[in-house]
């Protein structure tokens, strides 16, 4: 009876800042009410004790580590899930859920190698089912919030071409270049002489694939290369999803290599998420990153877009335009949630159930933590420090045209 009284004494004190309804079933049947009143939209089920130490004083952590090792089980939609557990966590200080943090990585060559490795060489087959035909893991562009996510992401590509104004002929170097759907977009529609370059090796291969099934060998070179092994100069730099990777600490220098990459009349973009936290002071209660940074993207980092646009000054690189999609990522997330919902079946015959897990709350926790603000991203289009102002066009409807 001690013990049913505690528990209901705190469900009664966390449902406060519940936002949907929600009930909470023990491992013995009991059942309790969490938030409102009504039919439940959130069912979790606390499969042992112990699992009620995470609950007692919830964190996002503590929740999305208890869901991914089966100590409690999900009945309902996982945006709901994410937005209870939102709730649970709050402690009334700013939220930076799902934010990768400010880690002592050494971000050495090898340790930078392997992070990549453990989050992209999942499976081929297992991003297909849910990032869809375009193969493109990172932001679309909604140009009308109307496209399906595969229109949406040749838009993002052809918006990003269009910003550095890619001319044919011109060489084009894209650092973490996925799938290879940039630089074959590059090539076909453009006519540029592209090099992409990855740390891992199932992109690798598989980008090398599509290009050759393309007929684009004579245009686009795929390599497997750390950024920072990389010599020669091209007209233009693109880095999409990729400089999250590279430590807070490493950003200036990471930026001067690419004003070194860069020929003098030449523009890079750099396409990111940041954090809307201009300190990024995360908090103990809401902070996912412990989570993060176990599950998901090991060593990652993020920082706001002042100190993005500080880094970029000091590594001799000037930003010429710069533009806030963070709407566009939370549509983008929101439609790789449901798509993987929908897949669900086939996505669990291609990995294990603690990596479905993770996959699952932390791509509708991503999208809560953009929809709501906590995560930006931004593309940013520069060139090297000092260059002429009369080369820069007078508007920007060079983009859209």
């Amino acid at each position: 009876m001690f013990f049913q009284d505690k528990v209901e004494a705190w469900a009664a004190s966390a449902g406060e800042r519940v936002p949907v309804p929600a009930r909470l079933v023990l491992w013995d049947g009991r059942q309790i009410i969490l938030g409102h009143s009504g039919e439940p939209k959130v069912v979790l089920y606390v499969k042992q004790a112990g699992a009620l130490r995470r609950l007692r004083r919830p964190t996002i952590d503590a929740i999305a580590q208890a869901y991914v090792i089966d100590e409690i089980d999900i009945d309902g939609r996982m945006p709901d899930a994410v937005a209870l557990a939102y709730g649970l966590a709050h402690r009334d200080v700013p939220s930076n859920a799902y934010a990768p943090h400010f880690s002592l990585a050494d971000h050495s060559k090898q340790s930078d190698r392997k992070a990549i490795q453990f989050h992209y060489d999942v499976s081929d087959d297992f991003y297909r089912i849910w990032l869809g035909r375009t193969m493109v893991y990172s932001c679309a562009y909604f140009e009308n919030g109307t496209e399906d996510l595969d229109t949406a992401q040749e838009k993002k590509i052809d918006h990003i071409l269009k910003k550095i104004a890619l001319r044919p002929t011109q060489s084009l170097l894209d650092i973490g270049c996925g799938w290879g759907s940039l630089v074959i977009r590059a090539a076909l529609r453009f006519g540029a002489r592209c090099t992409g370059i990855t740390l891992s090796e199932k992109q690798y291969e598989f980008a090398t694939q599509r290009v050759q099934e393309a007929g684009l060998a004579d245009r686009v070179e795929i390599r497997l290369q750390d950024y920072r092994d990389i010599d020669g100069q091209f007209d233009r730099v693109t880095s999409v999803g990729m400089f999250e990777h590279v430590g807070r600490a490493n950003l200036g220098a990471y930026f001067a290599k690419i004003s070194s990459l860069l020929a003098p009349e030449g523009i890079a973009m750099n396409h990111g998420i940041t954090s809307t936290d201009p300190d990024i002071a995360w908090s103990p209660a809401v902070d996912g990153s412990g989570f993060m940074d176990k599950y998901v993207f090991p060593n990652g980092e993020l920082s706001h877009i002042g100190q993005v646009l500080d880094a970029m000054q000091r590594g001799n690189l000037e930003s010429i335009d710069v533009e806030n999609l963070r709407r566009h990522y939370a549509r983008t997330l929101t439609l790789w949630a449901e798509t993987f919902e929908k897949n669900a079946d086939s996505i669990r015959q291609l990995v294990d159930e603690q990596t479905f897990r993770v996959w699952r709350i932390y791509l509708a926790g991503c999208a809560y933590g953009f929809r709501y603000g906590n995560l930006s991203i931004y593309q940013v289009v520069c060139r090297r420090a000092g260059a002429q102002a009369d080369s820069l066009a007078w508007s920007r409807r060079y983009m859209y045209e």
